[in-house]
């Protein structure tokens, strides 16, 4: 029953929960900042969400169905390694999940690695701030391209619908978590980071440096960068001294729009 219902109403599970977090992340990096914003939120925040309604559009446009329903269409027709291999629900969706995570992991280390697809994705790292809506904030062609990857893996290993929809809820609120302007207690962000990603982590990833940016890739799981050795523990300038961003825009144009989305398209 529980498993229908989430499959069933996955729009808007996923909307609710994702407004929710968001706003929950707002508040809490509102009273707890960790540094000091360089710009207003106003125009950056409009520029983001914008950009990430933009997404969501396009994805339902183009993708009706989107990843579950790719789940239930290669469930119904035998198709992946767990159908063929007739495993039980519970392990499969714990390995569709972790497999899952990794595949973001790699995905995303590709996306600086591979020039064509960094021109994309460095529109996520032309923010000049780093907060809650940071998260939101990568490029439509950057999304297509995500979720064909994303409907290939679950084809391929055949993961169950319900970790689909659990890995997709679960990947937003870690980004926005792991984007937020949070100022976590050191203690509690040396434990969690042993797992998760946390804040801090991941916000030497968006460092004007550049060994800096090319670390600490993972999301959700931090344990993928330590296994691959692209773990970086903390920024050499320290968080409060370190320049968010790419250092050839730092300025007020990746708060525009206008100029944001054309991104990929700069020399």
């Amino acid at each position: 029953m529980f498993e229908q219902f989430i499959t069933g109403n996955e729009g808007l599970v996923r909307a609710s929960v994702f407004v929710t977090l968001f706003g929950i992340l707002a508040l809490s990096e509102w009273f707890r900042p960790r540094r000091p914003l360089t710009n207003k939120k106003s125009a950056r925040w409009f520029t983001n969400w914008t950009i990430v309604v933009l997404d969501s559009l396009l994805v339902r446009l183009i993708f009706p169905v989107v990843a579950v329903g790719t789940a239930l269409w290669a469930t119904s027709n035998g198709y992946g390694l767990f159908n063929w291999l007739n495993m039980p629900f519970l392990p499969a969706a714990i390995i569709s999940f972790i497999v899952l995570d990794f595949a973001i992991w790699l995905s995303h280390v590709a996306s600086h690695k591979i020039p064509i697809f960094w021109k994309i994705h460095r529109m996520h790292h032309s923010d000049v701030d780093f907060d809650v809506s940071t998260a939101l904030r990568f490029h439509p062609i950057e999304i297509v391209l995500s979720m064909l990857f994303k409907m290939a893996i679950v084809v391929a290993i055949g993961a169950p619908a319900i970790s689909v929809i659990l890995f997709e809820i679960v990947l937003n609120g870690a980004a926005m978590f792991n984007h937020s302007n949070l100022k976590l207690p050191l203690p509690v962000d040396r434990v969690v980071r042993l797992i998760f990603v946390t804040p801090d982590m991941h916000r030497v990833h968006h460092s004007i440096i550049h060994n800096e940016t090319d670390s600490n890739y993972g999301f959700n799981f931090s344990f993928w960068d330590r296994l691959f050795g692209t773990y970086t523990d903390q920024p050499s300038k320290g968080h409060d001294d370190m320049t968010i961003g790419l250092p050839e825009w730092q300025n007020k144009n990746p708060t525009r729009l206008d100029w944001t989305l054309m991104v990929p398209f700069r020399k």
